[in-house]
């Protein structure tokens, strides 16, 4: 499906965590409709102005019935920063959807399915256990923060269990999600987060003989595959995450 450009406006747009922020806007494209684990290139700044490049950030939720597609993203550099002063009722350009996803039905039909999820990875997770709920599966939650968690609120009533690991011990297990997650208990785990985290979880996976498909995060300039600046290394050979990721099967680009 072909990314499309289109102007969209705010709706809301509101802190959540210290750095982290959701932006809900207007998404008029219903026959463009996101699914889990897609990402748009963000801008609204000018052409002219820094940084040069849009930002892709991956869809948090998108609501067919309202046309409300958020963003759930970290305030990192200056063009998050740009997207941070936006206020309800500017307008922003938005192109997408774009890359693979998650395949929410497949996942579904499974079997047992563990979703895992570290710091703003967790952002696309959210849509996917609400395609993962309509499809009538509850996978068990596992996240892992380094202080105090966010946005966990919104999973819990689709999820079965729900796991919460954090690096100071504030809040839930102390230590890495990979302390809590025991992959022999599924038969499927769909994970995003830091590359670490994600290359732990794919061993552990590995190691149970688990299926692990993993939402990889790389920079990128275009989007859609042209310039290759998102280039990932897999079994088969150089691939663009963008195009033909972000979501790929855990032993693709992390086999040994």
């Amino acid at each position: 499906m072909p990314a499309t450009a289109c102007e969209v406006r705010v709706l809301a747009h509101t802190t959540v965590a210290p750095n982290i922020r959701l932006l809900a806007v207007t998404w008029p494209r219903a026959d463009k409709a996101p699914h889990a684990g897609q990402f748009f290139m963000l801008r609204c700044w000018p052409d002219t102005a820094a940084p040069l490049l849009s930002r892709p950030v991956s869809a948090h939720s998108w609501d067919a019935a309202t046309g409300t597609l958020e963003f759930l993203y970290e305030v990192r550099g200056q063009g998050t920063r740009h997207l941070s002063a936006l206020e309800p009722g500017d307008i922003l350009l938005l192109t997408g959807p774009s890359g693979n996803g998650f395949d929410a039905a497949a996942a579904a039909a499974a079997g047992r399915v563990a979703v895992v999820g570290g710091g703003i990875g967790t952002a696309p997770l959210y849509q996917l256990v609400r395609e993962l709920a309509a499809a009538g599966k509850k996978p068990d939650l596992y996240t892992g923060f380094r202080d105090e968690p966010y946005g966990i609120g919104r999973f819990s009533p689709l999820c079965g269990r729900v796991h919460v690991a954090t690096d100071s011990g504030k809040v839930g297990y102390h230590g890495l999600v990979t302390g809590i997650l025991h992959p022999e208990e599924y038969d499927l785990v769909l994970c995003c987060g830091p590359e670490p985290m994600m290359k732990a979880v794919a061993a552990k996976c590995e190691a149970a003989g688990v299926k692990c498909l993993v939402s990889l995060e790389k920079k990128m300039a275009c989007g859609v595959g042209a310039c290759l600046g998102c280039t990932c290394h897999t079994a088969e050979g150089p691939k663009s995450v963008c195009k033909h990721g972000p979501v790929f099967d855990a032993k693709e680009v992390f086999g040994r």
